[in-house]
């Protein structure tokens, strides 16, 4: 390896892509196209950045196999960065296998950090925990283990386990301070922002108020009869009773726990049920089958008793109700959601991400877009969104260990 190669590689490390384009940026042999690459990436020229470690990768010769790897991973670290959620997971994983076979444990290990993150954007907590188990972070490097740490944390807050949470922020946070890259400090505080930002709505008695992660993990452990209108269940600290596909069920459990302990009439169910305006005897009719299936779900938890007006819910043992509401509500309240993190997904990562149709997807971003609420960048197959941009907003650390052979 020459001298540029070596201290261009030494400045991506350092967090220094401007630095690392100095020395190789008119250099068009593979291990230059492969730091070239990454520091475009760094910069936010992810089209540029492809193109380059692809080209990087064909040039390393067939005795290369790790600088290859290598060039796979960045790859891969590109798409999940710009939200590219059909990378084929199976190259990332024959990427890993390769440099685990042949000694390089520490891109190996950020391989399978790239796959757990990928997974936690979908929602795949337990496979995401499973892979977890199988890295150790001792041997890791600073700017290596704050990865492991901010993974670490994303399952916590998924699990509502805010302490764990904290604790892992917490080294990540000194793991960033020894590495020393800013871009690494700035995700670390942008991911512990999110401890402090509302994470739902309390309706109860009347009344609403913001959540904060913590508040959210107090009520699922408190005596409280929860109503949870973001994984639509019923549930209480020891039981939980599943509505997700039952929607006019779990409509009706959700306006009896934000009535309680008033009853609710017929009209008002039939309205948010069935969204009938003027309430017949077949609504009447068909509130009762309701109600009665209704009744037998929440049998665990709670009875349903008719009132001269209507119904009202009543908990086993003296408990409040309380409903948990998402901290916006509107129709495409699941894509703002995903947008929220400042990054630029395509369509078909959105549908990957939602588990929903890309014409679906499609529809709800143009109608989020028509109220001013998303914005896209970009034509057909290359086109992004993305929510309006906040100012200061902080890129992801792309590729801490260095790339080229060696």
């Amino acid at each position: 390896m020459d001298s540029l190669i070596t201290a261009a590689a030494r400045a991506l490390a350092a967090g220094d892509p401007l630095g690392a384009l100095k020395r190789v940026a008119l250099r068009d042999d593979a291990p230059a196209l492969a730091l070239r690459g990454i520091a475009m990436a760094r910069l936010g020229d992810f089209t540029r950045a492809k193109e380059l470690l692809r080209r990087a990768g064909r040039a390393f010769g067939p005795r290369e196999a790790i600088a290859r790897a290598r060039c796979v991973v960045a790859e891969a670290e590109i798409a999940l960065v710009s939200r590219d959620l059909s990378f084929p997971s199976k190259s990332l994983a024959a990427a890993r296998a390769t440099l685990a076979a042949r000694g390089d444990a520490l891109n190996a290990a950020h391989a399978g950090y790239l796959e757990i993150r990928r997974l936690l954007l979908i929602g795949s907590l337990d496979a995401a925990e499973r892979m977890l188990e199988d890295l150790d972070p001792a041997p890791f490097p600073p700017a290596l283990r704050v990865g492991h740490e901010l993974v670490v944390a994303g399952i916590a807050m998924r699990r509502l386990r805010t302490k764990p949470a904290r604790e892992a922020l917490a080294r990540a946070k000194d793991a960033a301070r020894r590495a020393g890259i800013a871009e690494l400090a700035a995700e670390v505080e942008s991911t512990a922002n999110l401890l402090a930002t509302p994470a739902a709505r309390l309706i109860a008695r009347g009344h609403e108020r913001p959540l904060l992660l913590e508040e959210v993990e107090a009520l699922m452990a408190s005596k409280a009869l929860v109503v949870d209108a973001c994984r639509y269940v019923v549930r209480d600290s020891r039981t939980t009773v599943s509505l997700t596909r039952r929607p006019v069920l779990f409509a009706l459990a959700r306006t009896l726990g934000e009535a309680w302990p008033q009853d609710v009439s017929r009209g008002t169910l039939i309205a948010r049920a069935f969204r009938g305006k003027h309430a017949d005897e077949s609504h009447r009719a068909r509130l009762r089958v309701e109600i009665g299936r209704l009744r037998r779900a929440l049998l665990p938890l709670a009875d349903l008793s008719a009132t001269p007006d209507g119904f009202v819910l009543e908990p086993h043992g003296r408990r409040e109700v309380t409903v948990l509401a998402l901290p916006v509500e509107e129709e495409h309240a699941a894509v703002l959601a995903f947008l929220a993190d400042g990054e630029a997904w395509s369509s078909s990562a959105l549908s990957v991400a939602l588990g929903a149709s890309q014409r679906t997807v499609q529809r709800a971003l143009d109608a989020l877009a028509a109220t001013g609420k998303v914005q896209s960048v970009g034509r057909a197959r290359a086109r992004r969104w993305m929510t309006p941009p906040v100012p200061g907003f902080t890129t992801t650390l792309l590729l801490p260990a260095p790339l080229p052979n060696g």
